[in-house]
C-alpha cells in the first residue's frame, strides 16, 4: 500500500473516533447490553488505565493457570494423533494392513490435503460460532476417527479415516492462535505459544513412554492385541476426554465461565495495545473488502511461501523420524526410549529459553528463528555425509540437532495474532498460512521414498538445503517489517501526530475492526 492510500484510509478512522467521543459520557459506564459498538470501543480503550499492574499480574496468573494446561494437553494430543502413524509403523501397521511401496507416505499426504481443503470452511465457522463449543465438537469427532483406525484392515480404510482426521484436525491450530491473540499482549504471544507448542514434544515423550509400555506388553503376549491397535485406542480415548475439557474451560474472554464481568473487561483491556482488535465486540460479519486487502498485503505471501519452505522438512521428519532412528541401529522399543525422548527433551528446553528471552526483549523473534536453523542445517548435512553404517551415537547426535529447526515453524504462527488485524482478515490469513502448512507437509511426506530406505540420504540432504533457503527468506521478511514501520513513522511525523495520540487512535481503529494495512498507527512486531 502506498503512502497516499494509507493516509486516506487513516483520516476517516480518526474522524470516527472523534465522533464516538462526542457521544461518550464521562459518567459511569453503561451496561454493555445498552452500549453501541462505538461506546464499547471507547470504554475498552479507556479501561486500560483503570486496572493496576498488581491487578493485571494477578489476572494474568489466573488466565495462565486456566488456559495453558488445557491448551498444552489438547495441542499435544492433536500432535500425537497426527503423527501416530510414525510410531505405529514400527509396531506393524504396514504389515497388518498390507501397505506397499509409497502407500505409507500417502497416509500423511492425504491427511494434509484434506486439512488444506477444509481449512477455510473451518476458519469461517470458527468466526461465526462459540469457540469452545465448536472446537469441543470437532475434537470429539476426530477422537472417534482415531479410535476407528484400530479397525482398519487395508490401505483404503486407512486413507478414508486419515482424510476425515485431517478435515477435523485443521481447526485446532487456528483456534489456538486466535485464543492466544484474544488473551495475551503481543509481547507475550511468543512465550505462550511456545508453552503450548512444547506439548508437541512433551506429549510425544509421555505418549512415547505409554506406547513403549503397549509395545512391551504386546511383545510379551504374542497373539494378543496388536500394539498399533492399542495405540489407536489409547489416543482416541484421550482425545475424547480432551474434548470435554475444551467445552468447559476454553474460549475467548467474552465466552469463558471462570471470569466475572469485571475480570473479563480487564482481560480484554490487557490486549488493546496490540491494535489487532479485542473480543469485546464479536465481529462475526464476513467482510469481503478485508479478503481483497489480505491478498494485496505483502506479508500474506511471506506467510505462505516461508511456511511451505519451513514445513517441507517438517513433513518429512514427522512422518519418518521413527524410521530414521531405527535405521541407526536402534530396536523398535529403543527407538522410542533412546531416540525420540532425548530429541523431544532438547526441543522443550530450547522452546522455553527462546520464549522467555523474547518475553523480556522485543523484536527478537526472527533472529532466534534464523539462529535455530544453523544447527539444524549443520546436523542434517553432517548426517548425509557420515558413513551410513556404524557411528550410531554420532549419527544420533547429528539428528538431535535437527530439533532446533522445528522452532521456526511454530514461531511463524505467532506473527498471525501479533501482526494481523481485522477479524475477517485474520480468518483469511490463517487459511493462507495453514494451506501453506499443508502443502509443505504433504509434499514433505514424499521426500523420503521407499527405494532410499533405510538410510534416506537424499531426503536428509534435501532437508538440509531447505533450512538454508528458509534462513534467507526469513531475513527478507524481517527486513520488510522494519521498512514498513519506518515508512509509517515518517508519515505520522510529517502529519505532526505525537506517539501518544497515535497509540490512542490506533487502538480505537483496531476496536472498529480496521486491518493492520488500513491502520497507519499499527506497528509490526518482528
Amino acid at each position: 500500500m502506498d503512502s497516499a492510500a494509507t493516509e486516506a484510509r487513516s483520516a476517516p478512522a480518526e474522524q470516527v473516533a472523534n465522533d464516538n467521543e462526542k457521544h461518550h459520557s464521562d459518567e459511569k459506564v453503561m451496561p454493555e447490553k445498552h452500549q453501541t459498538p462505538g461506546d464499547l470501543a471507547i470504554d475498552t480503550v479507556e479501561a486500560v488505565y483503570e486496572y493496576s499492574d498488581a491487578y493485571n499480574r494477578k489476572l494474568l496468573w489466573k488466565i495462565d493457570l486456566w488456559l495453558l494446561p488445557v491448551m498444552w494437553i489438547c495441542y499435544g494430543t492433536q500432535q500425537a494423533d497426527k503423527t501416530s502413524l510414525s510410531v505405529q509403523a514400527i509396531f506393524g501397521i504396514r504389515e497388518d494392513t498390507g501397505l506397499v511401496g509409497e502407500q505409507f507416505n500417502w497416509l500423511s499426504t492425504i491427511f494434509y490435503l484434506s486439512y488444506m481443503l477444509c481449512e477455510f470452511p473451518a476458519n469461517w465457522l470458527m468466526q461465526k460460532c462459540n469457540t469452545a463449543k465448536f472446537l469441543s465438537i470437532v475434537m470429539f469427532l476426530w477422537g472417534v476417527i482415531v479410535l476407528c483406525i484400530a479397525f482398519a484392515q487395508n490401505f483404503t480404510h486407512l486413507m478414508i479415516l486419515r482424510f476425515f482426521q485431517g478435515a477435523l484436525e485443521c481447526t485446532i491450530s487456528p483456534t489456538f492462535l486466535y485464543l492466544t491473540g484474544s488473551w495475551y499482549s503481543s509481547q507475550e504471544h511468543t512465550l505462550r505459544s511456545l508453552i503450548w507448542g512444547t506439548s508437541n514434544a512433551g506429549m510425544n515423550i509421555i505418549t512415547g513412554l505409554i506406547n513403549y509400555g503397549i509395545g512391551s506388553h504386546a511383545k510379551s503376549h504374542p497373539g494378543g492385541l496388536a500394539p498399533w491397535k492399542g495405540i489407536s485406542f489409547f489416543l482416541g480415548a484421550l482425545t475424547i476426554f480432551d474434548a470435554v475439557l475444551v467445552y468447559f474451560i476454553l474460549g475467548t474472554p467474552r465466552e469463558v465461565r471462570w471470569l466475572n464481568e469485571d475480570e473479563k473487561r480487564a482481560a480484554i483491556a490487557r490486549v488493546v495495545a496490540n491494535q489487532t482488535g479485542s473480543d469485546r465486540n464479536k465481529h462475526s460479519e464476513f467482510k469481503w473488502e478485508q479478503v481483497w486487502s489480505t491478498f494485496r498485503d505483502p506479508q500474506t505471501y511471506f506467510f505462505f511461501f516461508v511456511t511451505i519452505i519451513s514445513t517441507l522438512p517438517n513433513g518429512a521428519n514427522t512422518t519418518f523420524s521413527k524410521l530414521i532412528w531405527k535405521s541407526f541401529g536402534f530396536s523398535d522399543l529403543d527407538t522410542l526410549l533412546k531416540g525420540s525422548t532425548p530429541y523431544y527433551a532438547v526441543s522443550i528446553c530450547w522452546f522455553l529459553i527462546v520464549g522467555y528471552v523474547t518475553l523480556k526483549k522485543p523484536n527478537l523473534r526472527f533472529l532466534f528463528m534464523m539462529l535455530s536453523l544453523l544447527p539444524a542445517f549443520t546436523g542434517m548435512m553432517a548426517l548425509a555425509l557420515l558413513p551410513s553404517t556404524g557411528m550410531l551415537w554420532t549419527r544420533w547426535g547429528m539428528y538431535i540437532m535437527q530439533v532446533f529447526g522445528t522452532l521456526p515453524g511454530l514461531m511463524i504462527w505467532t506473527f498471525l495474532p501479533s501482526n494481523v488485524a481485522g477479524r475477517t482478515k485474520k480468518t483469511v490469513m490463517a487459511t493462507v498460512l495453514f494451506v501453506g502448512y499443508c502443502i509443505g507437509n504433504a509434499v514433505g511426506a514424499q521426500m523420503f521414498i521407499a527405494s532410499d530406505a533405510p538410510k534416506y540420504i537424499k531426503g536428509i540432504t534435501a532437508c538440509g538445503i531447505l533450512y538454508w533457503v528458509e534462513f534467507t527468506s526469513m531475513g527478507c521478511w524481517r527486513y520488510y517489517y522494519i521498512w514498513e514501520n519506518k515508512r509509517r513513522a515518517k508519515i505520522l511525523a510529517e502529519q505532526g501526530i505525537s506517539e501518544e495520540e497515535s497509540e490512542r487512535i490506533g487502538r480505537l481503529n483496531a476496536e472498529a475492526d480496521m486491518t493492520d494495512r488500513e491502520n497507519i498507527h499499527f506497528k509490526y512486531r518482528y
